[in-house]
């Protein structure tokens, strides 16, 4: 493990202060030569633990001295014929994740993602710096209380699509309150799209965003759900993970209701009766609808701003 402290340096940066800790990389807030801040990322077998229970940080509890987020980080989905499995990630395996990170994010240039500066090697390991997204994460909001924007939300969906479209990230799929950040301009900027192997059928993701463990533009449909119900109601849908049917072609009268009883949740309105009846029913087809995508969800979000 690589563990820096303030004042060293790493490759052409000065290493300020200790940012957060993920699923598989710790990340440290550095400057360059000329003063221009940047987070940089580096892989960690030790994670954030695993083992914590995203329960200490349901929102409804309203506890800002709780359970960081960086606590309750994505974890490894391996993906096998018979279902799926979790599993610790070894240090050439953590590697080999930020390095297909570094030549996605190398890819895409969007302002609502963040950016890479560069990727090199330090101690023979790899370092990511990324675009410092100055600004507070939309769980840092929740927690407090603040005002949040649905166009907030239409941006990320306008943001995927656009993406999708053009070939250069086909989905994030990790989206979750921590890995959105509102700059103090109001912009919006995901992080931390999900670290994945395709070939070897490994993704990192967040399984209570992303229940299905899906690799596919779905996946940021339910996650951007999952997200305005824990908004509207302060708690989160599903308790737990269908490991026996997610990930894999359902088939089959047993697993269509099993997966059919998982995917039942108390409606939002009866936990908040001010839930409007049309964010309910976006709320509804994001979890729900199989076929209910990003250009459908972004047509609702529209209809429902402009009536507001």
């Amino acid at each position: 493990m690589i563990k820096l402290e303030a004042g060293e340096r790493i490759g052409s940066y000065r290493v300020l202060e200790f940012l957060a800790r993920g699923g598989f990389a710790l990340v440290y807030l550095a400057e360059d030569g000329e003063g221009r801040k940047v987070a940089l990322k580096i892989g960690d077998v030790a994670g954030g633990g695993r083992y914590v229970t995203r329960f200490l940080e349901i929102t409804n509890q309203r506890r800002p001295e709780g359970i960081s987020p960086d606590e309750t980080p994505a974890e490894a989905i391996f993906f096998r014929q018979d279902g799926v499995r979790i599993d610790f990630l070894d240090v050439h395996e953590i590697d080999d994740l930020l390095r297909n990170e570094a030549r996605m994010l190398n890819e895409v240039r969007n302002p609502n993602l963040v950016q890479m500066r560069e990727c090199f090697l330090h101690e023979g390991r790899p370092v990511i710096a990324l675009e410092y997204a100055r600004g507070k994460t939309l769980r840092e909001k929740i927690r407090a209380l603040e005002g949040i924007r649905l166009n907030w939300f239409l941006t990320i969906v306008r943001t995927l699509q656009k993406l999708s479209k053009s070939g250069s990230l086909a989905y994030h799929g990790d989206l979750k309150p921590e890995n959105i950040v509102i700059k103090p301009s109001g912009s919006v900027v995901m992080l931390d799209p999900a670290m994945r192997v395709d070939e070897r059928g490994v993704i990192t993701t967040t399984p209570h965003y992303n229940p299905l463990l899906l690799r596919e533009s779905k996946a940021d449909v339910m996650g951007i759900g999952i997200m305005l119900y824990e908004i509207l109601t302060g708690v989160l849908p599903f308790d737990e993970v269908p490991w026996q049917y997610a990930g894999r072609e359902q088939g089959g009268e047993v697993e269509r209701m099993s997966l059919s009883y998982f995917l039942s949740y108390p409606p939002p309105k009866d936990l908040n009766p001010n839930t409007p009846d049309a964010l309910a029913r976006i709320v509804y087809r994001c979890l729900t609808v199989p076929d209910y995508g990003l250009a459908d969800l972004e047509k609702d979000l529209v209809d429902f701003l402009r009536k507001e």
